[in-house]
């Protein structure tokens, strides 16, 4: 007698998460496992018909920062709602664990400046009920989610533990220092951290202006941190390189773009080489040096190919960079004197303010004011000036006719108006996107060529992190409305392939061997996908965060039903509040 079936997909057409052609089959469910695919004769208990729509994987996204939402919300928003069913939190080296009370101010100062997330919101929301690493994955294991989340052990946090103020003056780390970082390492990635994580972006710096603790650190310390997993048999190197950093860009000129991408990718090799597991670095085609990204793909390609390595990059499938709104973080007026008078009014009391013909006037004839704020905020402002209309819904192929600086010369106006004019379009909740990555041309030939690289992987959504700046985390709607459906000849990607790079790619490179592949005993972590309807919605301004704080969130339609651990999550677009989620320890396979 067979298995009685939890739930029946009945009548989809499978896109397995191999990279394989999609087939037509009904998928059943017993617990939180696929049980059967095929022609399915018994009915289950709950069933579902997915007649004319795509049942794929769960998506794994391996770049966020939910590392503190995880601690007060049961939410991974915006994540969730584009498909996403694990997360791997702790890039870039932030995060809240391991850490002493004594040092917990340096951690949120370090979050608050590179990621976005206010002060008071961390300081009000996380409990701190840690301290090494293993306690606070006991403390999230504990917890429920809608989505899975895994974490690396951040090299911020890890140093401030061991070295303290040192840490924070950016000293070098003592023979003593290294030996306790390799062993703390092998502890969290043996207490089931994936792995760990650095960066050495020197713009990373935190609220107070002063250099984030690890973005200096030499050769010697890194290979310390992979040493630790060397120990612990298993684990991810996480590293944001210099090559996408603006403080690299004279270096770049004068070395050359193949010159500097080689001394990064030598040392990643000497990293993938010490701990023994692979290695991933972000990749933009970086405004300040068009096309470097055509030499880090070339020279990882080699590297691996040489040393038998896995250096793989993690790209992104649209333009990157920061939103500009009235109600948000950065956009041109803020350091305007008649701004900053206003600037603490509720948004729809600004904007009223604002259409006043003398406060136009006023404001328009102004210049920031940014002695206070010094170069950062004259760089803001800059940036500001420097956008594009994205529509709604958004659209993220950035033709030349759709940015600020074009409609001032149709209009012959300052860049400044048509700001204005922009912000307050919508009663100010309008947002337009300021790219810093990834642009070049309205086809978007690079992201093509990064996208299509069998190295790579895609990824950089940000979740949980740039609260007020950045909303990158429907990156998997956009892979799947623009990139699959709409693009047409060149550079378009088969439904297959983009679901693999989606699901099982990132699981692989994780080691989760239990997800990311519609097959019998693999983890029913599902979507249903109506591919003629999916695509993102105008990302939007919601205060749900501790101490009323404010996030960006972006939704999604299309996504007829996501499923996780054999639960739906979300039904219609629309999260069901099931949170059948929770942590995922390491279980790195050494074959891979």
């Amino acid at each position: 007698m067979t298995q009685a079936l939890d739930v029946v997909i009945r009548g989809g057409t499978v896109v397995d998460g191999s990279g394989g052609e999609p087939y037509r089959a009904d998928v059943g469910i017993v617990g939180d496992t696929i049980s059967v695919v095929g022609k399915i004769d018994d009915v289950g208990r709950v069933e579902v018909d997915a007649t004319g729509q795509f049942v794929t994987p769960g998506f794994i996204d391996p770049h966020t920062h939910y590392d503190a939402q995880v601690t007060w919300s049961h939410s991974l928003r915006p994540s969730t709602y584009h498909g996403v069913t694990t997360v791997v939190m702790g890039n870039c080296g932030v995060g809240f664990a391991p850490c002493k009370p004594q040092h917990r101010d340096i951690l949120v100062t370090l979050m608050e400046g590179i990621e976005d997330i206010p002060e008071i919101v961390m300081t009000e929301g996380m409990p701190w009920q840690w301290e090494t690493f293993p306690n606070y994955l006991d403390f999230i294991g504990a917890r429920a989610f809608d989505a899975d989340v895994a974490a690396y052990l951040p090299h911020a946090a890890l140093r401030v533990y061991v070295m303290g103020e040192r840490a924070k003056a950016s000293e070098k780390a003592t023979e003593q220092d290294l030996a306790q970082m390799t062993a703390i390492v092998a502890e969290a990635v043996r207490a089931g951290a994936i792995g760990v994580s650095t960066s050495r972006n020197l713009m990373h710096r935190g609220s107070d202006g002063n250099m984030a603790p690890h973005v200096q650190s030499d050769r010697d310390e890194l290979l310390a941190l992979a040493r630790g997993l060397k120990e612990a048999g298993r684990g991810v190197f996480q590293i944001i390189p210099q090559m996408i950093d603006h403080a690299a860009q004279h270096q770049v000129a004068v070395e050359g773009q193949p010159q500097f991408v080689a001394r990064e990718l030598a040392l990643f090799r000497e990293i993938a080489q010490t701990s023994g597991g692979p290695v991933t670095f972000s990749l933009t085609d970086a405004a300040w040096a068009p096309g470097i990204y055509t030499h880090a793909l070339e020279e990882s390609a080699r590297v691996n190919a040489e040393h038998g390595t896995q250096i793989r990059p993690q790209i992104f499938p649209r333009p990157i960079g920061m939103l500009i709104g009235l109600d948000l973080s950065v956009h041109p007026f803020m350091y305007h004197p008649t701004y900053l008078r206003i600037k603490d009014l509720p948004v729809d009391e600004r904007v009223a303010i604002l259409r006043r013909p003398e406060t136009r006037k006023q404001l328009l004839s102004e210049e920031p004011d940014t002695t206070t704020a010094g170069a950062k905020g004259a760089a803001y402002v800059s940036i500001a000036l420097e956008g594009y209309r994205l529509g709604n819904p958004p659209r993220y192929t950035l033709g030349p006719d759709r940015s600020l600086r074009a409609e001032a010369e149709r209009r012959n106006v300052s860049l400044f108006e048509v700001a204005l004019d922009w912000l307050l379009d919508g009663d100010g909740t309008t947002m337009y996107l300021a790219p810093g990555g990834n642009v070049g041309s309205e086809t978007l030939e690079n992201v093509a060529e990064m996208l299509h690289d069998p190295n790579a992987i895609v990824g950089l959504g940000d979740g949980g992190a740039h609260y007020g700046s950045v909303c990158d985390a429907g990156f998997p709607t956009t892979l799947l409305g623009y990139w699959v459906r709409d693009r047409q000849g060149e550079g378009q990607i088969p439904l297959g392939k983009a679901i693999n790079m989606l699901s099982r790619r990132n699981a692989e490179l994780f080691g989760f061997m239990d997800r990311g592949l519609i097959a019998p005993g693999m983890r029913a972590d599902l979507n249903i996908i109506d591919l003629d309807r999916i695509d993102a919605q105008m990302p939007e301004v919601v205060r749900d965060l501790p101490a009323d704080g404010r996030r960006i969130t972006q939704r999604a339609v299309g996504y007829t039903a996501t499923m996780l651990r054999g639960t739906f999550t979300h039904r219609g677009d629309v999260p069901t509040g099931a949170t059948p989620g929770g942590l995922v320890r390491s279980a790195f396979v050494d074959a891979l």
